[in-house]
């Protein structure tokens, strides 16, 4: 007998679908969880089987992303030096990214109202990608310092480079074209130092 209810997937697509809907109609600050879950057509409970908050809803192109770059850092090539790697790493992870995938709190966050608090929350997230990119470059050979220097540089790179991507509209380049342009000034940089 098949288990009772929508399938997992469904359901946070729903979630989502919903969220982005009240947020562009009402704002954010005006949408509460349960106006979310009564248009998904799901419970509380399972609203909070996929988000911690509210907020989570705001970043999850970045929560994804963080999951693909860990797996584009473990499948870099062994052959090519730590920077190098790390180079291929963010192209192969911004090539998994559709134009369609711009996080709504970059492309429609002033219609959404979404205050600079809601706004720094990102900054843990962007943290957490550095420090994912840090621990590759440590286990890779390069200096602890090093290291967060470089880092905390292309993930700043990688921040303005999805920020004018998102900016940019439909008609967008390819994320790469733009991590390309942010980031490889950046590591060159550091290949030089």
């Amino acid at each position: 007998m098949p288990p009772a209810g929508r399938p997992r997937a469904s359901s946070k697509a729903m979630l989502e679908e919903a969220a982005s809907e009240l947020f562009l109609e009402q704002g954010y600050a005006n949408t509460t969880i349960e106006q979310i879950t009564r248009r998904a057509g799901v419970s509380r409970n399972t609203f909070f089987n996929y988000f911690g908050s509210k907020s989570d809803l705001l970043w999850i192109e970045l929560d994804e992303s963080l999951a693909s770059l860990a797996g584009s850092l473990a499948d870099a090539p062994a052959d090519v030096g730590p920077l190098s790697a790390l180079e291929l790493a963010l192209a192969r992870t911004a090539a998994g990214v559709t134009a369609t995938r711009a996080p709504l709190v970059l492309t429609q966050g002033q219609t959404m109202g979404v205050d600079d608090e809601l706004r720094a929350a990102g900054l843990a997230r962007a943290l957490a990608h550095a420090d994912a990119v840090e621990l590759f470059l440590i286990g890779r050979g390069l200096d602890a310092l090093t290291a967060r220097a470089a880092a905390l540089a292309v993930v700043g790179a990688s921040a303005a480079a999805v920020g004018r991507w998102a900016a940019d509209g439909p008609d967008r380049r390819p994320l790469e074209w733009y991590l390309d342009r942010a980031v490889h000034p950046v590591l060159e940089g550091f290949r030089i130092g």
